[in-house]
């Protein structure tokens, strides 16, 4: 491009003098720039063209990041909301909504006089608020419940026992608020209940990996279970963040077999002295080891390291394998040199 305006302003200074050129050699001068000018565009447009291979992809990769940044952020947000509308649900503020028509009942009943009603409304309000704390109390504990497995027994009934507060609460409003007759007022605490479990349900059901509490340090297995059972789930949520198949469905199958070595260790306490290299180290660096992968892999810097993390994953899902078959043999020995060569290997592929 620097040739063509180069010459450009040769043949403008030079075509008005007569020892240089005459006016044929002016005319043919201005054809020669009438044909270069062509030339000059089509050099600009392959210019154009070139910066455009070389840049648009990388703009159209960062845009394409960033937006997926950007959902994960607002599945996150979303995440976050769904736990806490779970913890208490909207519908629950009936509970807190009901009893307000007891406060002025309760202060006419007062000025009039009337002892027996005033004792009747003021206990009802009292059951119907004690019925909406211990049901926030079973909204909570039931969401917790699903990411602790592992308990030593079950636990207090707080949705059960907040149903039969409201209706008790409401079988005592329609008698000594009211005045029904007690087998009417009984009939409304029944439908009470019965519309509090449609609404909101009762407690769930005691999960089947319950340590054994004939164990004489069953308090502290259950503890050591949940701390690796935070651990398998810090796998899942990696887990998620890691969009190819082949290491979703390994993973899946890594994360199923150390549910079934805690399961087998709730079974049989006993087995937490032989599996506890593997809950306090291994899982551990397993754990490590994949969320910084995922890690990386959001990023956008994982290439180089899938293929070390492929042959990683085959050797944490086989040892996974031998764990758990072990465990059912008590073959100690063995599954300690088993973790060494896998602690070993970890050092040797850089990822631990």
């Amino acid at each position: 491009m620097a040739a063509y305006t180069y010459r450009f302003d040769f043949d403008v200074r030079y075509c008005g003098r007569s020892d240089v050129a005459g006016p044929a050699g002016c005319i043919d001068m201005a054809k020669r720039q009438q044909q270069a000018l062509p030339d000059i565009l089509e050099a600009l447009a392959r210019e154009g063209v070139n910066l455009a291979a070389r840049w648009v992809p990388r703009g159209v990769a960062e845009m394409e990041k960033q937006a997926q940044l950007a959902a994960r952020e607002i599945q996150n947000y979303r995440e976050r909301r769904q736990e806490v509308a779970a913890r208490t649900p909207r519908k629950a503020r009936l509970l807190w909504l009901l009893p307000l028509p007891l406060i002025p009942a309760t202060l006419i009943a007062l000025a009039g006089g009337e002892f027996i009603t005033f004792l009747a409304n003021a206990a009802a309000y009292g059951l119907f608020l004690g019925g909406a704390l211990l049901a926030r109390r079973g909204f909570q504990q039931e969401v917790s419940q699903k990411q602790q497995r592992y308990q030593t027994a079950a636990r207090f009934p707080f949705k059960t026992a907040a149903g039969l507060a409201t209706g008790l609460a409401t079988a005592l409003t329609a008698w000594g608020g009211v005045g029904h007759d007690p087998a009417v007022a009984l009939a409304f605490g029944i439908g009470a209940f019965a519309a509090f479990v449609l609404l909101y349900g009762l407690d769930p059901r005691r999960r089947s990996s319950v340590v054994e509490v004939s164990h004489a340090n069953a308090d502290r297995v259950a503890e050591a279970l949940q701390q690796a059972e935070q651990k398998i789930f810090a796998i899942d949520q990696a887990r998620a963040k890691i969009n190819q198949f082949e290491m979703d469905q390994r993973l899946k199958r890594i994360t199923a077999l150390a549910r079934d070595i805690l399961a087998e260790i709730a079974r049989d306490p006993r087995d937490l002295r032989r599996a506890r290299k593997f809950l306090t180290t291994y899982l551990d660096g397993a754990q490590r080891v994949i969320a910084g992968y995922a890690k990386a892999h959001v990023d956008g810097h994982a290439t180089t390291l899938e293929e070390n993390f492929r042959r990683i994953l085959v050797t944490i899902e086989q040892v996974f394998e031998q764990q758990y078959q072990r465990l059912l043999e008590n073959d100690l020995h063995e599954l300690d040199v088993q973790m060494e060569v896998l602690e070993t290997q970890l050092k040797r592929e850089g990822l631990d």
